[in-house]
C-alpha cells in the first residue's frame, strides 16, 4: 500500500484527477474532544500505520496550538517514528493543493522519506494567494503602511500572493497589473468566500497563463489565514483563494528524483534536501558537502537547487 497523506479537515482533499491517485485521509483533530476524543484519533493513525506502513500528516501553519499537541500526542502514545508532522508556510488551498501532490506522488517509487521530504521542495513551485477586502489584519505577507490605510475603503481589493514569494497590488478597474506568476505549466485551483472570483478567474488566470482552472471548497482555516474571518467557514469575509502548480505526475516525479538521496542519521529513512521529514534531524555534521566529482548537495530552495534546472518549461496553452 502507498504511504498514507492525511489532512487535518476535509476541505484540504480536493479531488483526486484520475482514478489511480489515492485521496486523502481526514483526521479531525480540530474538532472539540467530545466530537473527535484523542483515544479514537490515536486508533485512527494505529490503523493507518498497520495498513500503509508509514502516515505524512499536512497541517495548516494556522491552526490553534491544541490542534498541533494533539498531533504530537498521537504520535508521542503511539511511540511511531512512522508519523510525519508537516507545516510548509503554504496558505490552506495551497496546503490542499501540496498535499494532491503528495497523493500522486504516493504511487510512484519514492521511500516515506523522500515523500515526506519532498513536500518542502514542491512547496517552492506552488504560487498561492488570495483576492481580499482588507489587509488591516493581515500579518503573513508584508504589508505597507500606505496598503493598510487603503483598506478602510469599503470598495477596496487587494491581490496578496504569500508563496513562493510575497507580493501585494491594489486591484483597481483602470489598472491591470498582476502579481509575477509561474514561468511554467500550471493548474489553478480557487475558492471563494464572500468576494467575486470574476478577477481570479478572467485576468489572473490567463495573466498567469494556466492551463485549467478549477473551483474548490473555501478551507475553514482560510478566513484565520488571511485575517478576513474568524475561521471555520462560519463568516470567511471578503476572500477568494487562488493556487497554481504542476499537474502533471511526471514532471512532480522529475522534479523530486532529481535531488540526490542522503540517509537520515538518526532514523534512517532516505530524505532529499537537508532536514529529515519524520523526524526532522538535520544532515550529520560531519557529512562532507561534496561528493567525487565536485558534485554539491542539492538545496531544497528551487534558486540553489537541482530541482529548478530539472524542471522543464511545460507548454503555455
Amino acid at each position: 500500500m502507498p504511504t498514507a497523506i492525511a489532512v487535518t479537515d476535509p476541505d484540504l482533499v480536493l479531488a483526486s484527477p484520475d482514478r489511480h491517485t489515492p485521496t486523502a485521509v481526514v483526521l479531525p483533530v480540530g474538532r472539540a474532544p467530545d466530537v473527535y476524543p484523542l483515544d479514537r484519533a490515536i486508533t485512527d493513525v494505529h490503523a493507518l500505520i498497520e495498513q500503509h506502513g508509514y502516515v505524512i500528516v499536512l497541517c495548516p501553519q494556522s491552526v490553534p496550538d491544541a490542534v498541533v499537541h494533539r498531533l504530537h500526542s498521537i504520535r508521542s502514545v503511539l511511540e511511531s517514528d512512522r508519523i510525519a508532522i508537516l507545516r510548509p508556510d503554504l496558505p490552506p488551498l495551497g496546503l490542499a493543493v501540496l498535499a494532491l501532490q503528495l497523493r500522486q506522488l504516493s504511487i510512484c517509487d519514492f521511500s516515506p522519506g523522500v515523500l515526506a521530504s519532498a513536500a518542502r521542495l514542491l512547496a517552492h513551485y506552488v504560487h498561492a494567494g488570495a483576492v481580499v477586502g482588507s489587509v488591516a489584519k493581515l500579518d503573513r505577507v508584508p504589508v505597507s503602511l500606505k496598503a493598510h490605510a487603503k483598506s478602510w475603503s469599503p470598495s477596496a481589493q487587494f491581490a496578496v500572493v504569500a508563496s513562493p514569494q510575497p507580493q501585494l497590488l491594489r486591484i483597481t478597474a483602470a489598472e491591470s497589473e498582476t502579481p509575477s506568476g509561474p514561468s511554467f505549466g500550471t493548474r489553478m485551483f480557487y475558492a471563494a468566500g464572500q468576494q467575486s472570483t470574476d478577477w481570479v478567474t478572467g485576468v489572473l488566470a490567463p495573466a498567469w497563463r494556466v492551463t485549467s482552472v478549477t473551483e474548490a471548497q473555501l478551507p475553514a482555516e482560510s478566513p484565520r489565514w488571511w485575517a478576513t474571518g474568524k475561521g471555520g467557514g462560519a463568516n470567511p469575509g471578503r476572500i477568494v483563494e487562488f493556487a497554481a502548480a504542476i499537474p502533471d505526475i511526471s514532471v512532480l516525479y522529475q522534479l523530486v528524483s532529481s535531488v540526490r538521496r542522503e540517509a537520515c542519521h538518526w532514523c534512517g529513512l532516505e530524505l532529499i534536501g537537508d532536514r529529515c521529514g519524520f523526524c526532522s534531524a538535520p544532515l550529520a555534521a560531519e557529512a562532507p558537502p561534496e561528493r567525487a566529482g565536485g558534485a554539491a548537495r542539492s538545496s531544497l530552495a528551487p534558486a540553489a537547487g537541482s530541482g529548478r534546472a530539472a524542471l522543464p518549461r511545460a507548454p503555455h496553452h
